[in-house]
């Protein structure tokens, strides 16, 4: 019997819904699935409120972890493969799962075992992603898969509507507005990943792995966001460390400056990142070669 841990974090149930398709295959005598929900000590709330969700911002981008309630899995445990599934939030891993991967319980059933990242996420993920393959590496574990599930709305369209969602807690289309989040076909039809999963499994073959994951659409790379994110991120940083200079999560006297950076945000979202979108693509052939290697590297997992 193959045993594998399923560790996630999640507000609205979306990456739960993921989870439960992409396991079907997974879920017969051949297996014992462990299944871990993170539960911060604090609950972040959802819906989130503006000042709730932007107050959430700095400690996100700069990886300051919460106190999560005690994990129910056996660390000790040997266990055969490792499914991490988690959302981005500001570009950067959602705090309650960052808090894990800074666990002594992550180093540790990580360790010399084969693991496999799931996001659902809005489209920014390269980001948050890069910082979880590093840790797996750092702690001896071998990424051997990536699923990335996202909004196919476009960028734009798609921020209104997530917004929506965050705030009012309905992932449903609204006036002319499409759903949020992963569509419901996209997430009913994520089982098509767990066939691969189970059959490297079972053979104690996940070498190609990934290819086959990224041939049923596993992993889809958008150029100009992926140069967007990859110069976003510092920015980010920078604003966060400015925010923290104000206090800790909750202190009153930082809001001022997290209302300065939903105005940045925004600004850039809808002024600024069509402009640079624009000029990516005139000038994308200058770069070509190093696009191309780039969407090798967090598609296919290459080094």
């Amino acid at each position: 019997m193959k045993k594998i841990l399923i560790v996630y974090y999640t507000q609205s149930g979306q990456i739960k819904e993921i989870l439960d398709q992409l396991t079907k295959p997974l879920q017969d005598e051949a297996f014992e699935l462990t299944f871990e929900e993170l539960r911060p000590v604090d609950p972040f709330p959802f819906p989130w409120s503006n000042d709730s969700f932007f107050d959430a911002f700095p400690e996100s981008a700069l990886g300051i972890p919460c106190r999560l309630k005690p994990m129910e899995f056996d660390p000790d445990k040997d266990y055969d493969l490792i499914i991490l599934a988690y959302q981005a939030w500001f570009l950067s891993p959602s705090i309650p799962f960052w808090s894990f991967m800074l666990s002594d319980h992550a180093r540790k059933v990580i360790s010399g075992k084969p693991v496999i990242t799931l996001l659902g996420v809005r489209n920014m993920w390269i980001m948050a992603q890069e910082r979880v393959r590093n840790i797996i590496r750092d702690y001896g574990g071998k990424l051997e898969g990536n699923i990335v599930l996202q909004d196919r709305h476009q960028n734009l369209i798609s921020v209104i509507t997530i917004v929506h969602w965050l705030y009012t807690g309905d992932k449903g289309s609204f006036g002319v507005f499409p759903p949020a989040g992963v569509s419901g076909e996209d997430i009913m039809e994520s089982v098509k990943f767990g066939h691969p999963i189970r059959k490297a499994i079972l053979e104690d073959d996940l070498d190609d792995l990934q290819d086959k994951l990224v041939a049923r659409g596993a992993v889809k790379i958008v150029p100009d966001l992926m140069s967007t994110e990859k110069k976003a991120i510092h920015m980010f940083r920078a604003w966060a460390k400015f925010v923290r200079k104000k206090g800790a999560p909750g202190d009153p006297s930082r809001k001022t400056r997290t209302n300065l950076f939903r105005i940045y945000l925004f600004t850039v979202i809808y002024l600024v990142s069509p402009i640079v979108s624009m000029l990516f693509y005139l000038t994308w052939v200058f770069a070509f070669r190093r696009i191309r290697k780039n969407i090798r590297y967090y598609r296919d997992l290459s080094e």
